[in-house]
């Protein structure tokens, strides 16, 4: 990731461009075009990231009371398809797109949340548990059809994962009668984890994302300057 400028941003109908790369929807896909240099080791990553939705929704869920937060889930069940310049990273499976926005920092409104997106036989499910900086909290469950048509689900019961390196909090949704466990690392940040996990929804058995994030965390003071390494800023656009 890099923080660019405003020179760096070109915004139409059909594209989001920063810097390099870009997000184009052409037709019935998305195609995410990245031209990157990696961290730590200073390497080029480019290519595309293909996704191509089932259907797309008009769904948003607010995660604050006044709106100042929402959860955008686009297409939460595709088929994706990626071609980045790295071996075993060309490959298709299945995906989604989603996208949070808000008016506010993250931190100003949240201590914790984790979040899941399985995909099951007939569409997929998500599941959205937070807590607020006021004490309160909001545990949410989410199916979609195939065509995207959103459903109620029974929210299976909140169960902890281990902790991977950074130590940070992990739970997620299962039947009781199962242990969910993580089946691939994906990214582990002293704030954040990113994995692939296995868990069981309402007798089903699926792998998919989840994600934990510690806003306590990543408001320490000691946290900062670590993302100022692995985050580099690029004021002027094109040339840097």
């Amino acid at each position: 990731m890099t923080d660019r400028g405003e020179a760096a941003l070109g915004l139409s109908r059909d594209r989001l461009q920063i810097g390099p790369s870009a997000m184009v929807w052409k037709g019935d896909r998305l195609e995410v075009q990245i031209d990157e240099i990696s961290t730590p080791h200073a390497q080029k990553v480019t290519g595309t990231v293909t996704i191509h939705p089932s259907a797309l929704t008009d769904q948003e869920l607010p995660l604050t009371d006044d709106g100042a937060h929402v959860w955008r889930p686009f297409a939460p069940t595709a088929r994706i398809d990626v071609d980045l310049n790295r071996p075993g990273w060309t490959w298709t499976g299945h995906g989604y797109f989603d996208a949070n926005f808000g008016t506010r920092a993250l931190e100003a409104d949240f201590n914790y949340w984790t979040w899941g997106r399985f995909p099951l036989a007939e569409g997929s499910a998500c599941f959205y548990d937070l807590e607020r900086r006021d004490g309160s909290t909001m545990a949410t469950g989410m199916g979609f059809a195939a065509d995207g048509t959103p459903y109620s689900i029974n929210l299976p019961p909140k169960q902890r994962l281990s902790r991977p390196f950074w130590m940070v909090r992990r739970d997620t949704r299962a039947d009781a009668d199962f242990r969910p466990h993580q089946v691939k690392a994906m990214l582990d940040a002293p704030f954040y984890n990113r994995s692939a996990i296995k868990t069981k929804i309402n007798g089903e058995e699926t792998v998919g994302v989840h994600e934990a994030l510690d806003l306590n965390r990543f408001r320490g003071p000691w946290l900062m300057p670590m993302l100022a390494v692995r985050v580099p800023r690029r004021r002027r656009w094109p040339g840097a």
